[in-house]
């Protein structure tokens, strides 16, 4: 995710097996308050925020995400991994490396149980970042995720969605929802000038269809 100018705080939690962790988790990206260099990203069409039917598949064992890819828009890219900053906010990829995306290893790994978090940036002056088309994806895409232990996880995903940043779904993205999961983040909406950050976030929902073994 990124944002020019001032702070961007989105709050969010991560839910953890019985017990619950409450952070302080604000993703934070310092940065100009220039104007957007690149018109404004896609957002989800409302077709694209009606959930389909989801068939469950077993989970895996826990395995750390090498890369991910979405092919629909153009997505190839490693994962790094975030964690927590000193003040218990959430890291983000840092601008010099906004066409990679990072994920949250503090939450659940692609394809075993949970909600695996992949985190975003839509752009940054010098232009688009690496989730800048997210809000093309539609229910039925399809991303893959290949993981340390040689499988690739692949998901289906479920619905597009963008949520005010004052209404952030925390349970929803961070909370256990008794699958394999995945939620790919990002920025959007308007461009406020005055703050310096875009006003929404841009999530995709989905979950594992399958995985392939390691060849």
């Amino acid at each position: 995710m990124t944002h020019r100018g001032r702070r961007t705080r989105v709050l969010a939690a991560v839910v953890t097996g019985l017990s619950a962790v409450l952070l302080a988790a604000f993703f934070t990206v310092q940065a100009t308050r220039d104007q957007p260099t690149a018109a404004a990203p896609p957002m989800p069409s409302p077709d694209a925020s009606r959930p389909v039917e989801r068939i469950t598949t077993p989970d895996l064992p826990s395995s750390a995400p090498v890369r991910l890819e979405v092919p629909r828009i153009d997505v190839r890219t490693p994962l790094m991994k975030l964690a927590e900053n000193p003040d218990r906010t959430i890291e983000t990829p840092p601008l010099s490396r906004a066409q990679v995306a990072g994920w949250y290893r503090l939450g659940a790994a692609p394809g075993s149980r949970g909600a695996a978090v992949i985190i975003g940036h839509v752009d940054t002056t010098r232009g688009p970042g690496v989730f800048y088309r997210l809000g093309r994806l539609r229910p039925g895409d399809r991303t893959s995720v290949l993981r340390a232990d040689g499988r690739t996880a692949v998901f289906e995903i479920d619905s597009v969605e963008h949520f005010g940043k004052d209404s952030f779904p925390t349970n929803r993205v961070y909370g256990d929802p008794g699958y394999a999961a995945i939620r790919l983040i990002t920025c959007g909406g308007r461009f406020d000038p005055v703050t310096g950050h875009y006003v929404d976030n841009v999530i995709a929902f989905g979950h594992l269809l399958r995985s392939d073994e390691a060849r």
